[in-house]
């Protein structure tokens, strides 16, 4: 024999061979999913949900419980685990899908309710800053709704309230971004369109105070004095501890006006609303 080492070549190649038969050995001993029961799939699916970093990584194992296992138990709960999954991942088009095939298969289940909701939450999540599009908040304000009426006494329906009353002033925080823009531009009829609209109709919400300052500068801009007091009055009734009051008092007393209801428009009637308590 000659005595001479194997090349580096033929190492790399040997190598790769063994590395090769390993991952063979290691595949054929794997099982198929469908060797497995219902509920070994099923906490598969937990598992890898708990400790991978992709939650899409589970969906898998739940999706095959329904296939294999459909009209169990573990099937049902693996296609409410499948919406949640989905929820996780936000992919939120497929989340509502899968809680909507629960809803349809499992109306009268302990888990509609949270079907439920995650649809609603499913909108709800997509909800980020006031400057874009606001379909989205209506309908997630529609979806925590239907939980609201729909299950009230679930453990839900507080959390449905409370996201409700975020949305809400979601949508009032919209209304009064666009206001103030025209506003600043001089736009004084369009601004108070925009501010009536929190007034009349977002009474409830943290936007309210400012939507009745607004107004009174919008309606002195236009020397539409007995709006501007009426709406003055309305603000001094209900938010007299605000900011905002101050600063309309001041405004209307650098006019020789004061906080009062005058006039006969649509300010004298949510006056009489807000204030009187008439409301016919």
């Amino acid at each position: 024999m000659s005595g001479r080492q194997p090349g580096a070549g033929f190492l790399k190649a040997a190598l790769l061979a063994s590395m090769l038969a390993g991952c063979a050995g290691s595949a054929s001993n794997e099982r198929a999913l469908d060797s497995y029961t219902a509920e070994e799939i099923y906490k598969k699916g937990e598992l890898e949900l708990e400790t991978s970093k992709k939650p899409k990584d589970a969906l898998v194992y739940f999706q095959e419980v329904e296939r294999l296992y459909p009209y169990t138990e573990f099937a049902k709960r693996a296609l409410i685990m499948q919406a949640f999954t989905h929820h996780k991942a936000k992919e939120y088009p497929e989340a509502r899908d899968a809680a909507q095939r629960y809803l349809d298969f499992y109306p009268g289940d302990e888990d509609a309710p949270y079907a439920l909701y995650l649809m609603a939450l499913s909108y709800y999540d997509q909800i980020d800053d006031v400057g874009r599009d606001q379909g989205i908040t209506f309908q997630a304000l529609s979806g925590m709704r239907d939980v609201i009426e729909t299950y009230p006494d679930s453990e839900y329906a507080r959390s449905a309230i409370l996201k409700f009353d975020l949305a809400f002033d979601q949508l009032a925080a919209k209304e009064m971004e666009v206001g103030r823009y025209y506003l600043k531009r001089g736009h004084y009829a369009a601004a108070i369109n925009r501010f009536r609209v929190v007034v009349a109709d977002f009474q409830t919400t943290s936007h309210t105070a400012e939507a009745l300052h607004r107004l009174v500068e919008s309606y002195l801009a236009l020397g539409l004095t007995d709006e501007a007091q009426t709406a003055g009055a309305i603000l001094g009734y209900n938010y007299q501890a605000s900011p905002f009051y101050d600063d309309t008092f001041r405004l209307l007393k650098g006019k020789g006006l004061s906080p009062e209801a005058k006039g006969e428009g649509w300010l004298r009637t949510i006056y009489r609303q807000m204030v009187k308590g008439e409301w016919l």
